[in-house]
């Protein structure tokens, strides 16, 4: 599976820093153990976790800014432990209101040595860190307006707010123009090795100056 998962990461065209692999090996291995006992993702198969979980988490990794990142609505840890496994020199917070997934999280990091990731418990609209973060980020977690109204004030003054779609996401986009927040917007198209082209978009959020 190692092999697999390296020949997988050789297909985003980025360097990534000696076992890489092997962790992530681990961490989706360790997923599909616990996905026996308790349900954390839809997918089971290790194979389609290596595409819809792993590279679709990297894919966004030359996205990021600073040195803080916090990952809203984490679920079991995606795209933020992939991320910090990437980006040791980062801090990452992994926020999600389930606790399952949130537990699962917290173990992953600790079996994989991964001294740089705090996962916390909370939603949100209700998490209180006491400062902003460089750069945010959420994969398939609301619609552009409803995320902005989620974790739009955890962005730092100059950060960036990285939201993970599918297909480029127009109508959302055309909702978040109507509201005439104070967002101005970029979209980029995601390479994802093992998944259609064109199925995975990032939009950046900056706050207008």
């Amino acid at each position: 599976m190692t092999a697999r998962i390296q020949k997988a990461l050789d297909g985003l065209g980025q360097s990534f820093p000696k076992g890489t692999a092997e962790k992530l090996d681990t961490l989706i291995s360790e997923l599909e153990r616990w996905n026996r006992k308790v349900n954390l993702t839809a997918i089971r198969d290790k194979d389609e976790m290596i595409s819809a979980h792993l590279l679709d988490s990297l894919a966004a990794a030359p996205l990021l800014e600073g040195e803080t990142v916090l990952d809203v609505g984490t679920g079991p840890g995606f795209p933020g432990l992939p991320l910090a496994i990437v980006h040791p020199e980062r801090q990452f917070t992994l926020l999600d209101s389930n606790n399952k997934k949130i537990m699962f999280a917290q173990h992953a990091a600790g079996l994989l040595g991964l001294d740089n990731v705090a996962a916390v418990k909370a939603r949100g609209e209700d998490y209180a860190p006491g400062h902003g973060f460089d750069t945010v980020i959420a994969r398939a977690l609301a619609a552009l307006p409803r995320l902005v109204e989620i974790a739009g004030h955890h962005v730092g003054e100059d950060g960036v707010f990285v939201a993970l779609k599918g297909r480029y996401p127009a109508e959302e986009l055309e909702e978040l123009e109507q509201l005439e927040l104070p967002w101005c917007h970029a979209v980029t198209e995601l390479n994802v090795p093992g998944l259609e082209k064109g199925s995975r978009h990032a939009v950046l959020l900056r706050r207008q100056p």
